[in-house]
């Protein structure tokens, strides 16, 4: 996995006001992974209601304020489609979600974000989340992949095409954002009009949509 697919994945948990943990800088190659490198990303949302809602299984940025805390991982296989039997002859996609990963997975996190600060009972296991190009569209193989994912313990779903279009609809072309590559490359694209806003795609969008001045 190269670093701008983790990199798109951070930036858009940080854009959505979560907080960001990159749990190693490196790739393991040439063995088998242990435990903790199973993970790659850890987030948690310090905006978290207590009483919100389960989150849906497919997430798009209306629902990460129901996630609390949650470990990432990204498979950016971006070449091929996700489907029942690649699901089933890939194991090592279901790698974080063994038992000897998840006992370790309370201890990412600090011990205020479980309620045992406070005396409460703990909370769930952090939401498990699969990062993943993208699912078949045609039946019965994409209720098949949901119902494999939903199976192996997986508790949402993001696609990169979900991400990348919340990130492009938030970038502003006259802001410079020189403190990320990913989000400053989207700037530039956008500002030569090189990529548009989803909405503009929109029956009539073209009328009603002002365009942000360039700089």
């Amino acid at each position: 996995m190269s670093a701008i697919d983790e990199g798109i994945v951070r930036e858009y948990f940080e854009q959505n006001g979560f907080l960001v943990r990159q749990l190693r800088k490196y790739d393991v190659q040439a063995r088998k992974k242990t435990g903790d490198e199973e993970i790659d990303l850890m987030v948690y949302n310090p905006s978290y209601q207590r009483d919100s809602r389960k989150p849906d299984f497919f997430l798009f940025s209306n629902e990460l304020p129901h996630i609390h805390r949650a470990i990432v991982v990204v498979k950016a296989w971006h070449t091929g489609r996700f489907t029942p039997k690649m699901l089933q002859s890939s194991p090592e996609i279901f790698g974080f979600l063994q038992d000897n990963v998840l006992k370790e997975v309370p201890k990412l996190f600090p011990a205020e974000s479980t309620g045992a600060a406070s005396g409460e009972e703990g909370e769930a296991l952090p939401t498990k989340i699969l990062v993943l190009p993208s699912l078949p569209t045609a039946e019965p193989f994409r209720s098949q992949s949901l119902q494999l994912l939903k199976e192996r313990g997986v508790d949402a779903i993001i696609s990169f095409r979900a991400m990348l279009l919340d990130l492009i609809e938030k970038i502003e072309p006259n802001r410079s954002y020189g403190k990320s590559d990913t989000l400053q490359v989207i700037r530039i694209l956008k500002n030569y009009d090189l990529l548009r806003d989803a909405q503009l795609d929109l029956p009539g969008a073209e009328r009603t949509v002002s365009r942000k001045p360039r700089v």
